[in-house]
């Protein structure tokens, strides 16, 4: 198994360089399999929703779409791939951005009574509450 970064999911997903999504395509659509998968970080998920959704203006369900794709890989593992899909519950039934999902959902799946928070938008999704 080895690590996909941010930058790899960026191109592949952007399509923004052509060099390097070739590159980027070569190593998900080809060079990975099953018995040699890559792994997808929560950082990396959460950095790549947020670049694509800061830089190429990508929208909620694009970022849904992008991410579901990843869980549905059978040649990518992702981390904590409960909570993540749980996050993408979240995203779609509040309405909240993915790193605010991921967030909530993985402290959930290990075992927090909730999530504290300042934005107020967050608390949209159930296990955020606000603090102060």
């Amino acid at each position: 198994m080895i690590g996909i970064d941010t930058s790899v999911l960026v191109r592949y997903f952007a399509q923004d360089d052509a060099r390097q999504f070739s590159v980027a395509r070569r190593l998900l659509q080809r060079d990975l399999s099953e018995d040699a998968p890559g792994h997808v970080s929560l950082v990396a998920l959460a950095e790549m929703a947020w670049v694509l959704r800061s830089r190429y203006r990508s929208t909620r369900d694009e970022l849904i779409r992008i991410v579901e794709t990843l869980l549905c890989a059978p040649n990518i593992r992702v981390q904590d791939e409960a909570a993540v899909w749980l996050a993408l519950d979240d995203c779609e039934r509040a309405g909240v951005g993915v790193a605010d999902a991921l967030i909530a959902a993985v402290d959930q799946h290990h075992g927090c009574s909730h999530t504290a928070t300042f934005d107020s938008k967050a608390t949209r999704i159930a296990s955020m509450k606000l603090l102060g």
